[in-house]
């Protein structure tokens, strides 16, 4: 089992507690049905754009394929908003924000550039190039740097000329 994977449970619970403390922080404030009434919208809302969301990935992955191009940002573009649409969908006022939240350009680039890190650094340099098309790499300018120099080899220790000692190795304790 994956290390990260032990701590699936415990995130569960946690996240639905939390939806329960709001939930109920939030009934307490606007009342008990201002509070489901905008559980309902949200879901509401995530099941519309679900479809939306789910069509635009669909069309840009068969784009991307048809030009020929890598359908990497296609893909992660249309998972990430696959997901904002989801925990909408899903009844929870706090999914539902950071549903919301994923659905906002900014939000969703920045999501986005996460999904590829991850996927580049889980499979092979082939694949992601596949997947992403070549990787771009910053060069900075500045001080140029030296180059590095091979390493020499030790010379040996010569002792006593270099003529041969004949001895035995004793180790401390064994006689």
């Amino acid at each position: 089992m994956r290390r990260g994977l032990r701590f699936v449970p415990l995130a569960l619970l946690l996240a639905v507690v939390l939806e329960l403390a709001v939930f109920v922080g939030v009934g307490r404030a606007l009342g008990f049905g201002a509070a489901v009434l905008l559980v309902f919208a949200a879901s509401l809302l995530g099941l519309v754009l679900l479809r939306r969301e789910g069509m635009r990935a669909w069309r840009g992955f068969r784009a991307a394929a048809a030009a020929g191009q890598p359908p990497g940002g296609q893909v992660t573009d249309g998972l990430v908003g696959l997901a904002g649409t989801l925990l909408l969908a899903a009844p929870g006022l706090v999914s539902g924000l950071v549903g919301l939240l994923l659905l906002v350009p900014p939000v969703r680039r920045l999501a986005r550039a996460g999904v590829r890190r991850a996927t580049e650094r889980r499979v092979s340099s082939m694949v992601a190039g596949d997947l992403f098309g070549p990787r771009t790499v910053r060069v900075r300018q500045g001080a140029p740097q030296p180059a590095p120099q091979p390493e020499q080899p030790e010379q040996p220790v010569v002792v006593d000329g270099g003529r041969a000692i004949e001895g035995e190795i004793v180790e401390p304790g064994r006689h």
